[in-house]
């Protein structure tokens, strides 16, 4: 459905979008995550036709989106981070007049609109002015607006932002039932949103595509998901340490903090990802008549993937 090969974006001596290529496929829904400034929004402004590119190439179902301008766009439905809406408008007239603009014709403007409302639970809104409508409701309406002419491709920037969290829940769960018959790119600062949400997910971070896989191979190869924690007592901290860093697929023990006047140790102990030494340490502290308080293995999220990815340090 995209494919982009290449795709350069400057701004006089700065590049926003640096060389980037990746491809999504018909029927998936794919997070596009990164940081402030990492050239998410403008790679999302050039796909949908508002900006030009400085070099590269990009297609949307085929059609290329500098040569093929006006096919590539009829295949999208972008939703930008802030909606522009027209305020003194009703929301019915507001999306008949999109519809219009987007070339639905005939009796097809009606049952499209019907459609849309029904969707994205707007039925019952559909005689409000716009200006009256909450923050919640108005990203609806832009969702219904990228909707009205069944594009094959929905493009989402931000579309929780300022949402509360009860409105962040319902609008992933439209979210979620529209990427059953749509092709989803979303970009989002949630994380969990796209954890439960998306089956691809590609991380740009100064411009360029850092990690392109799903959501279980990014957390599964993180170093987190070899992370155990143990509340530990019975002996001194470095002997306990040294013994477990003996253990098969243990590479670091490191001892973090002392707890109440008994002197329970908790260790933070690393190990190859992949692997769980939890019956290793257990066995170990029974042999070495230990007592164990607590025994933790730390899964790692799509958070850990992103900061991992990301951070500057």
């Amino acid at each position: 459905m995209i494919e982009i090969n290449h795709l350069t974006k400057r701004y006089g001596r700065f590049t926003a979008v640096d060389d980037i290529s990746f491809s999504v496929g018909k029927g998936q829904v794919v997070g596009f995550l990164g940081p402030n400034g990492a050239g998410k929004t403008t790679t999302l402004r050039i796909l949908t036709g508002y900006l030009p590119a400085t070099r590269g190439a990009a297609s949307i179902d085929g059609h290329d989106i500098f040569r093929d301008s006006i096919k590539a766009r009829r295949k999208i439905g972008y939703m930008p981070e802030n909606v522009p809406l027209y305020d003194e408008m009703r929301v019915k007239e507001y999306l008949k007049f999109r519809a219009q603009l987007k070339g639905v014709r005939g009796s097809k403007i009606t049952s499209s609109i019907n459609e849309v409302l029904d969707t994205c639970g707007l039925v019952h809104m559909k005689k409000r002015m716009i200006k009256t409508l909450s923050k919640g409701y108005r990203q609806r309406v832009g969702l219904a607006d990228a909707l009205i002419h069944k594009p094959d491709l929905l493009v989402l920037d931000e579309p929780t932002n300022g949402l509360d969290p009860n409105q962040i829940r319902s609008i992933r769960k439209l979210i979620k039932r529209l990427g059953e018959s749509h092709t989803v790119l979303l970009s989002t600062h949630i994380l969990s949103e796209v954890e439960m949400i998306a089956d691809h997910v590609i991380i740009i971070d100064g411009g360029k595509v850092k990690a392109s896989d799903t959501p279980t191979n990014l957390t599964t190869s993180m170093r987190t998901a070899g992370k155990i924690s143990v509340e530990i007592h019975g002996g001194e901290a470095e002997i306990m340490s040294q013994a477990i860093q003996k253990l098969e697929h243990v590479k670091k023990v490191i001892p973090s903090t002392i707890e109440g006047e008994d002197q329970w140790l908790n260790l933070d102990i690393f190990c190859d990802s992949g692997t769980d030494s939890r019956e290793r340490i257990a066995n170990l502290a029974t042999q070495e008549d230990w007592s164990i308080r607590s025994l933790h293995r730390h899964k790692a999220t799509l958070e850990d993937v992103f900061v991992e990815m990301t951070r500057k340090d």
